[in-house]
């Protein structure tokens, strides 16, 4: 079990490092031309990664380690924000405001369950 709950670790500190430290610092930092481009290229990424982490944590626990439910909300909830990425752009590109913070809350919810699960998982595992 433990490494499935390195795996969890990994994918609550890569959320958590994203969301509370890169993306306000880039917008600290960066003009907002060069923030969009940056972030547009990191989200994915980090959508990617967690969709991966979340199929290496199912392998485990076919393998008999690990949690299902885990696994499974951190592979898909990241792979339907991956797939809003472009749409959520494309309103924003196109000043639709409505449309961009609907898709952007929507994207915000499943990353914190994934958070929030993997979190609650590890707590529980020491427990």
């Amino acid at each position: 079990m433990d490494l499935a709950i390195l795996l969890s670790g990994i994918a609550a500190g890569a959320i958590l490092f994203q969301t509370s430290i890169i993306a306000p610092s880039v917008f600290k930092v960066l003009e907002p031309s060069q923030a969009k481009v940056f972030l547009r290229t990191i989200f994915p990424k980090l959508f990617n990664m967690l969709v991966v982490l979340g199929a290496l944590m199912l392998i485990l626990f076919l393998l008999g380690k690990g949690n299902i439910y885990v696994a499974i909300i951190t592979m898909l909830l990241p792979f339907i924000c991956g797939r809003l990425v472009p749409a959520t752009n494309k309103a924003r590109d196109e000043g639709n405001d409505e449309m961009f913070k609907k898709l952007h809350t929507i994207s915000v919810v499943l990353t914190v369950i994934v958070l929030l699960s993997n979190l609650t998982w590890i707590v529980h595992s020491f427990i």
